[in-house]
């Protein structure tokens, strides 16, 4: 299911999207961070944490893929994001959470089948949440330093683009509100 060149395609990738108030606070980090290990500092508009990534589809095939998301039954949860960490492999420095939430794993577990079901190949890797903060950052195996914790009530995921230029929102899907 290889999509042919001469077809218009896109980049596109299911993400957990922060409101102004949490990337405010990824901000202060990054200001930190960055300080420490230099390297490149993520736009505050585009900070998200990367659910499924799908890579290059056609573009006759985005209503089929906002479909397979329609389809996900979620419910909303609160995400606390309270480590620093650093990939030396690709120098990235990321936000992650220390307990990775039920409803988080389930979500991606539900978006994972309904995207097989409709014949979408995705990126299949064991799911780490994280934003990612910097790229090009130097740092050592030391511990970054402790950071205050972000705390994010996920309430929706969107269908995101990726341009050279930007990531571009193309549709979100609401999770159910969690009872109690």
């Amino acid at each position: 299911m290889n999509e042919r060149s001469d077809y218009p395609s896109v980049k596109v990738f299911f993400a957990m999207w922060p409101g102004t108030a949490e990337r405010g606070e990824l901000k202060n980090w990054q200001n930190r961070l960055h300080r420490l290990c230099g390297g490149r500092v993520m736009r505050f508009e585009s900070l998200h944490a990367t659910l499924v990534f799908i890579g290059q589809i056609g573009t006759s095939r985005l209503e089929a893929l906002q479909l397979a998301a329609q389809e996900v039954d979620g419910t909303g949860f609160d995400l606390c994001l309270d480590s620093a960490r650093y990939w030396g492999h690709n120098h990235i420095a990321y936000a992650v959470p220390a307990e990775v939430p039920e409803q988080l794993a389930q979500l991606v577990a539900a978006l994972e089948q309904s995207l097989q079901r409709h014949r979408f190949k995705f990126d299949r890797r064991a799911y780490k949440p994280h934003v990612t903060l910097l790229r090009n950052a130097r740092w050592t195996d030391a511990p970054l330093p402790v950071m205050p914790p972000v705390n994010w009530r996920v309430e929706d995921f969107a269908l995101v683009q990726s341009t050279p230029q930007e990531y571009r929102v193309l549709a979100r899907f609401p999770l159910r509100a969690s009872g109690g």
